[in-house]
Order: structure tokens, then sequence, then C-alpha cells
């Protein structure tokens, strides 16, 4: 792919740390996303966006939104500005299927668009494959643009996992991966049991312990299923969306250690 698919939609700097909106064009299937790269200096304001690479300036995460949510949800965003501004790498997220910018309302609508998630997970076996051909698209996309060379790294928790763990498993590119809040269980259990025997790169798994969509037994099970023998698990208290900050935080600097 060609620096040319990507189409720019917003540059602004907030607090010292670039964000730029982008649409992944082509294939028939706009992917819209959004960038996060390192703080700006006052006195050196941020380079066009055609601006030659120095192979391997920045490394890159990519970033996997939950069901309901959007590229912009708050933890997102949050740990996109943190990825920049804390450990100079550049991070990128993209709407999911019948999320955020993919929806006529935008998506606006959480709760509808978690019910149409649902629903497409149960009936379209196409939809993991085309999200791992968007994230890929992007990845070719963002590589080379304004300076940033990887290497790469993925967050993503439950539907980010859904969708994201097979997609660092057939992108050899992805070096280092934060996974979790799903387990070996679901409509496309079998697509994620092979998928995660396929996994060779590092990994820290979360795990919520009273997590009510998917059980621990069964998170653990995927856990164990993850061909890598470089592989940690972090286990909290609560609720499926209860992960707490602290463990957000940590786990950008596993990603952070591994990458830079």
């Amino acid at each position: 792919m060609t620096r040319e698919a990507v189409d720019i939609c917003g540059d602004e700097v907030v607090r010292g740390v670039r964000h730029r909106g982008f649409v992944v064009e082509g294939d028939g299937r706009p992917v819209p996303g959004a960038l996060w790269t390192p703080p700006v200096s006052p006195v050196d304001p941020p380079g066009p966006v055609d601006a030659p690479a120095r192979e391997g300036d920045l490394p890159l995460v990519l970033i996997g939104h939950g069901a309901s949510g959007s590229k912009y949800q708050d933890y997102v965003r949050s740990l996109g500005r943190s990825l920049a501004s804390d450990f100079g790498i550049a991070a990128a997220a993209i709407d999911g299927p019948v999320h955020g910018s993919r929806r006529e309302d935008g998506g606006r609508d959480g709760r509808r668009a978690f019910l149409d998630f649902a629903a497409l997970w149960s009936s379209d076996t196409a939809m993991t494959d085309r999200m791992v051909d968007d994230w890929r698209r992007t990845l070719d996309a963002l590589l080379g643009l304004d300076g940033i060379g990887g290497p790469v790294g993925y967050w993503g928790l439950s539907m980010g996992t859904i969708l994201g763990l097979p997609f660092v498993a057939a992108e050899p590119r992805v070096s280092v991966a934060v996974l979790g809040l799903m387990g070996a269980t679901g409509p496309t259990s079998g697509r994620l049991r092979r998928d995660a025997a396929e996994l060779s790169c590092p990994v820290l798994f979360l795990v919520q312990w009273s997590d009510e969509l998917f059980p621990r037994d069964a998170a653990f099970e995927l856990f164990d299923l993850l061909g890598t023998p470089d592989k940690t698990l972090h286990a909290n208290p609560g609720s499926h969306g209860a992960v707490p900050d602290h463990e957000l935080s940590s786990s950008a600097r596993y990603l952070a250690r591994h990458l830079r």
C-alpha cells in the first residue's frame, strides 16, 4: 500500500502531542482511524504529512477498542496519548466493524453498536478476516509516514482481542501484544483457538476475576493456548469493564520495554 492511500483529516497539537485523524482508502472499504505521535517542540512544529521517514524513528502501537466503543473512547485516547508523550511511541486506533465512524450515527449509540456487533459476530464468518485485512492495510499505510518506522506492537482487550488476536497471529511485523478480557469461547472460538497457537511474540494477557461476559476459566484456557513461550498473565478483581487504571499504565510500560 502506498502512502497516498492515507487521507489525513485533521492535524492538531494538544498538550504537546500531535493528533491526526485519518482514513485508509481503497479496497472498497474505507478504514477510519486516529494517530497520536510524540510531543512537538514549540520551535519545531509538525512537519508535512509526506515528510520522508527515517527508518526506525518511531515504534508504533496499534490499539483495538472494545465493543460499544470507538477509536476515541476514553481509555483508547488516554493510552494513545500516554504512549506518545511518556514513551515516544506512535499509537494508532481504528474503528471496529459497526462502530464509530463506520456507523451512520458516528458511534453515538454504544448500546446499539454492541448489539449489532454481537449479531455480526454470530452470523458473519468473514468479519474477522475483513478486520485483519483492515489492520494490515492500516499498518502498511502508517509505516513510513512522517518518521514512523517500527517495531510494531498491538494492544486490544475484549473485542480488541476477538479481532486482534487473529491479526497478531497473521502479521509477522507485530513483535509484542497486550490481549485479554476474552476466552476460548463465543462464535469464533475455533478460530481463536487455532490462531492462539500460532502466536510467537511476547504477550501480556489481562483477566478480570469476576468477568460477567467471558468467565475467567475460559480466559485461562485461551491464555494456556497461546503458542508463545514468553507470556504473562495479570488477573485483577472486578467485572469485565473494571480494569484498574494501574493495569493500563503497566501494559503501556510493557509495550515500551519491548519496543524501545
